[in-house]
């Protein structure tokens, strides 16, 4: 491509912020990183919170890409190397000092560091016209301001945005109409250990695509299979049946719906290694979570203890402050599995007794994301609670931390992200279910249904 075809890409902070690698993401185009970025790099990196690592990950980075080069070099730019996963990168970066530049009439005021970034790219808009300068920035209202102010594109940041819609996100099953076996023509059943398997053409299926642990249901049987493998040409289905689903029991909880009943086989099944629940509030999640390992801790023996964890805001800056151990300091942000263990046992003669028994029988322990990094968990089950609010580089820390024998739990609702900088397509939560849709090793169900009560049913659905 001629330097002239190549688009330009200007970086904000909050890009490099959320992926410290982004300059090797633009494949034969260029990037230049401005000044003041640089500045406000510099003063994240060394506050008490998780996003300093990022910062100084992203500074290394540059480091190591910019490092041996001279003054000159660098401002015109520095060939970036193909690296692992980024065999087509061809592009330049370079540092533009922005600082330097005469805040004309056209430009927005130059006492703030979002106009300072948009004013080096209007600049450069038009010192290199006609070619394409691009602002990239996560944040909506500065990609409003470049915009307001002359900036011709502007974009997000979303090289690891794998769906464009959350409606096209896999749910982990599919409902054929009317009934499945209409639809195929030739079977072949046989009998492996306590279950049934059809191998049926994979034509038989539509051209939609088939993944691994997906679940296959109907409207008007009692069919329900789960896809044990796939072929080019064929499908293997294990038959469960939905009345079967429906009658699983863990510590005294029974499904309402055949989504729990999905979702309660893959949870029980210790052949799945991780599974994903995604739903509405109120839709079962955490309750069939918890009782799932209660179940296979304390009456199957499957996993020695249960790990609890999720993301808590600020967590660097304000466990210290609360009293007592971790796991008291975690007790705040985990209310929502407290009250999920009073749900299995209150119809005990002695509740709070039971509880504690329970709780220690099972060993119960709650964690904090940040602790979890450099562990080694062996035979747990964990469970990532409210993993929505996390990015996919924080579940790929917790992933990674699974060892022998573990099984893993992520849930989390896409509707309640409290992160500023997260949407529902690009939460961690919706990069996983879509990263590992067709892994032998793990299940995604999306719980359908609310069923905490009438009133949270009709919030849901009118709200």
């Amino acid at each position: 491509m001629e330097p002239a075809d190549r688009k330009l890409f200007v970086l904000d902070t909050n890009v490099l912020l959320h992926e410290p690698l982004a300059a090797y993401s633009f494949e034969e185009h260029d990037v230049v990183v401005p000044m003041t970025v640089l500045e406000e790099l510099d003063q994240i990196k060394d506050r008490k919170r998780d996003v300093s690592r990022d910062a100084r990950v992203a500074i290394r980075t540059l480091e190591n890409l910019l490092g041996g080069a001279s003054p000159e070099q660098i401002i015109n730019g520095v060939d970036i190397p193909a690296r692992e996963n980024h065999a087509e990168v061809s592009g330049k970066l370079s540092i533009f000092p922005d600082h330097q530049l005469n805040v004309s009439k056209a430009s927005l005021p130059g006492d703030h560091n979002d106009n300072l970034i948009i004013n080096a790219a209007l600049h450069l808009q038009k010192q290199l016209a006609p070619r394409q300068v691009v602002l990239v920035t996560k944040d909506i209202n500065m990609r409003l301001k470049a915009k307001g102010a002359g900036m011709a594109l502007v974009e997000d940041y979303r090289t690891d945005q794998l769906i464009d819609d959350i409606r096209f996100l896999t749910k982990g099953f599919r409902e054929f109409k009317g009934n499945f076996w209409d639809q195929v023509k030739d079977v072949n059943s046989q009998m492996v250990g306590r279950h049934t398997h059809h191998k049926v053409a994979r034509s038989a299926l539509d051209d939609e695509p088939v993944f691994a642990n997906q679940y296959l249901i109907d409207e008007d049987s009692d069919f329900c299979a789960r896809v044990a493998k796939v072929t080019d040409n064929e499908v293997d289905l294990i038959d469960y049946g939905r009345e079967r689903l429906m009658h699983l029991e863990t510590w005294g909880i029974k499904p309402k719906n055949i989504y729990q009943g999905m979702a309660m086989q893959a949870l029980l099944d210790p052949e799945i290694d991780m599974v994903i629940l995604t739903g509405p509030a109120g839709c079962g999640k955490t309750l069939l979570a918890m009782a799932a390992a209660l179940e296979t801790v304390i009456e199957r023996n499957l996993y020695d203890k249960v790990i609890v964890t999720r993301n808590t805001p600020e967590i660097a800056e304000s466990i210290g402050f609360l009293p007592g151990t971790e796991e008291e300091k975690m007790a705040p942000w985990l209310a929502a599995i407290t009250d999920t263990l009073e749900v299995l046992h209150k119809h005990d003669e002695n509740p709070a007794g039971s509880m504690n028994y329970i709780m220690e029988k099972a060993n119960v322990q709650f964690k904090s994301v940040n602790f979890m990094r450099g562990r080694s968990i062996q035979h747990s089950f964990v469970l990532l609670d409210e993993c929505q609010n996390l990015t996919a580089s924080q579940i790929k820390t917790i992933i990674t931390r699974m060892g022998e024998g573990s099984k893993l739990v992520c849930s989390g609702n896409l509707a309640q992200i409290d992160s500023n900088y997260l949407t529902s397509v690009t939460s961690g939560l919706t990069y996983i279910v879509e990263r590992f849709k067709d892994f032998e090793g793990s299940a995604n169900v999306y719980l359908n249904g609310v069923v905490r009560s009438r009133l949270a049913e009709f919030a849901e659905e009118q709200l």
